[in-house]
């Protein structure tokens, strides 16, 4: 039954790497459009800035649980390719105890009165002509925080179950199938 359980919720976290990847699309887009208006029209808006920004930070905020969910997020490796898969889990299975979900509570707690605020005052950008709407992009950061302490008990789980000799592979559908 967990089984079935951490492929599906595997699975639901694959829809996070297809729209970051729809994400980057959009972004290359909205650079381009921007370039060409500012280098041949001598023409820019600060909305078109700030959506780039706003569009590269959903990018990173949601590829994180993605990253995450395929062992490829970012680690100082000076040892951790030679040691083996055991010591591997062990290190990934204490680093998310003792690192991931302490960090993820604290930016959840923070981020709550930081968006609700911004939503209160109906919070816009400071820049004449900017984006309305902040607490859009500040309540991101709240959601894909909750995600990723989601996930960060699913790499538990998952860490747990190959310390028992299990594979953990058939629970992760891949783009091809």
């Amino acid at each position: 039954m967990i089984d079935n359980l951490l492929k599906r919720i595997s699975n639901l976290y694959l829809f996070f790497g297809k729209i970051t990847s729809l994400l980057n699309v959009v972004l290359v887009l909205l650079v381009v459009t921007d370039v060409l208006l500012r280098y041949y029209f001598l023409y820019s808006q600060a909305w078109l800035t700030e959506l780039e920004w706003h569009v590269f930070a959903l990018i990173f905020l949601l590829g994180a649980t993605y990253t995450l969910q395929y062992d490829s997020h970012v680690r100082v490796d000076l040892f951790y390719n030679g040691l083996s898969k055991k010591t591997q889990t062990w290190i990934n299975l204490v680093g998310t105890l003792v690192f991931l979900l302490p960090w993820c509570l604290i930016v959840i707690i923070s981020s709550e009165n930081y968006a609700h605020n911004s939503f209160l005052i109906n919070e816009t950008s400071a820049d004449p002509g900017g984006l309305p709407y902040r607490f859009v992009i500040k309540y991101a950061i709240l959601v894909s925080y909750v995600f990723l302490f989601f996930y960060g008990i699913v790499f538990i789980c998952k860490s747990i179950l190959v310390l028992r000799g299990k594979d953990i592979s058939l629970f992760i559908e891949t783009e091809s199938k």
